[in-house]
């Protein structure tokens, strides 16, 4: 009998080739031993309420009002809600052409989208047009429109950071183009040499790839770096005599852990530039609202922004976005409250900074917990996770580890990554899943269980490693599997 079009065997080739190593087999292995009965601590994914953070009041409130329209009729909804809530509840459902049941523009609501471009405008000190700016469900979407249009085929390569966050290879390899990796150096705290990118660029055309565009996750993701501006500026001189188009995945700008190197956005270090770079290179860049204080991963609400992009680029991007007919409208709504939050003097402004201050102190607090834990771990070095939300420690495995997992059939760090999920219930994320250096091991964590937790979650960590380095460790003249 002929191959049907779903068998496996006649799939899209594309398709089989993409990986996802933060849902992959340790993520599945914990979602069998959760149904078993044991309690996993799910540290694989940047999901914060799943791991017990509240969410912020304001932004719930308007939303509410927004889905049940009906309470802002009823007389005691005042005793119910405040009256800013109430206000930009009845803002938000006079912009939308029909409320939250109804497809908004393809590019998202107009009056959500300026909202954006002022907020863009307060923190870069530039101007931004809303009509660049385009709305999009979690700034995944956005980031697999905008690679859609620019891959043609296996020839085009995408200059991605390594260790990357896997949408990036992922996305690539289902758009049929080819990942150009360049190297973060992890003894120079997961830095950026400039000369690492060349590198990468020639090697890439030497292999007959034609690099069309660079990605650059600022704060890391999984490596918790922060860009510095001497940095940036480097990059955008670079990809202004490369040619290539600045792919600034900036979802993690809010949660920063250290005083030294704030965030600075790629878009106002290129306005700052000056002529022609200024003009010259093509830049999109992504925010949502899954991270931050705000943390509303099932929200899926995001945006990207497009800066000296042709009108005509334009067009064909907006075309493809008509495709889905319309963002999450409720999404867009979550948008707009994080890029225009209550302001001073308005009744909720007390209370919301309250609650979003205590969550960034307290991820703050929780990035040094964890850098420490592991840093005071046998065979473990951790870089301090100065922005985003992961830790990303260096396993030194014995080679007598090494070798049973060979034996296992299994990646050294998924061996241990494995082992560690059956001793303990934490679920991570091996670094082989994010790319690493040859004979380097790593495991990906979140910061994000709740501090009071932290403590007895990095003891156990600790024990783990202790039992796994006395089992594997050369000295000890034996090897237990």
């Amino acid at each position: 009998m002929p191959l049907k079009a779903l068998d496996y065997e006649s799939l899209n080739e594309n398709v089989k080739k993409v990986q996802y190593a933060v849902r992959g087999e340790l993520y599945l292995r914990a979602s069998e031993l959760q149904k078993e009965g044991k309690k996993i601590i799910f540290t694989n994914v940047g999901n914060p309420h799943a791991l017990g953070q509240k969410p912020l009041t304001f932004p719930r409130q308007v939303v509410a009002l927004c889905q049940a329209p009906f309470l802002l009729d009823d007389p005691n909804v005042g005793l119910l809600f405040p009256a800013d809530a109430i206000s930009r509840a009845k803002h938000y459902l006079s912009i939308t052409s029909g409320g939250l049941g109804a497809y908004s523009d393809s590019r998202g609501i107009p009056g959500v989208r300026k909202e954006v471009a002022e907020f863009i405008e307060k923190r870069d000190g530039y101007p931004s047009d809303p009509e660049l700016i385009y709305l999009t469900d979690g700034a995944s979407k956005g980031v697999m429109q905008i690679l859609n249009a620019i891959i043609r085929g296996e020839g085009d390569g995408i200059l991605v950071p390594v260790p990357q966050y896997p949408l990036y290879s992922a996305a690539i390899s289902l758009f049929g183009g080819s990942l150009v990796p360049y190297y973060l150096e992890e003894t120079a705290n997961w830095g950026l040499d400039v000369n690492n990118l060349r590198q990468s660029v020639a090697q890439a055309r030497a292999n007959g790839i034609t690099v069309r565009a660079m990605v650059i996750i600022n704060p890391g993701n999984p490596t918790g770096q922060c860009l510095s501006e001497a940095n940036l500026r480097e990059i955008l001189n670079f990809c202004y005599h490369e040619s290539l188009v600045l792919l600034g995945d900036e979802v993690y700008q809010q949660n920063i852990y250290q005083d030294e190197r704030p965030f600075i956005s790629s878009r106002k270090v290129l306005m700052g530039m000056g002529l022609p770079i200024s003009k010259e290179v093509q830049l999109v860049s992504f925010h949502t609202v899954s991270k931050g204080y705000w943390g509303e991963c099932g929200q899926r609400g995001g945006y990207f922004e497009m800066t000296n992009i042709p009108p005509k680029t334009v067009d064909e991007i907006y075309k493809i976005a008509s495709i889905a007919l319309s963002p999450n409208v409720p999404a867009q709504i979550f948008m707009g409250l994080m890029v225009n939050p209550p302001k001073p003097g308005d009744i909720s402004y007390e209370q919301f900074i309250r609650e979003s201050k205590g969550i960034l102190e307290s991820l703050r607090r929780r990035a040094r917990i964890m850098t420490d834990g592991f840093n005071s771990c046998r065979n473990v070095v951790c870089n301090f996770t100065e922005g985003a939300m992961y830790s990303f420690p260096q396993i030194r495995l014995p080679p007598r580890a090494i070798e049973a997992a060979q034996r296992a059939g299994k990646v050294a760090d998924v061996f241990y990554c494995l082992k560690l999920l059956e001793a303990t219930g934490i679920s991570t994320v091996p670094g082989s899943g994010f790319g690493q250096k040859e004979g380097v091991f790593h495991l990906r964590t979140t910061i994000l269980p709740a501090e009071e937790d932290m403590p007895a979650i990095m003891d156990s960590f600790k024990k783990f490693n202790d039992e796994f380095m006395d089992q594997y460790e050369d000295q000890r003249g034996y090897s237990r599997m």
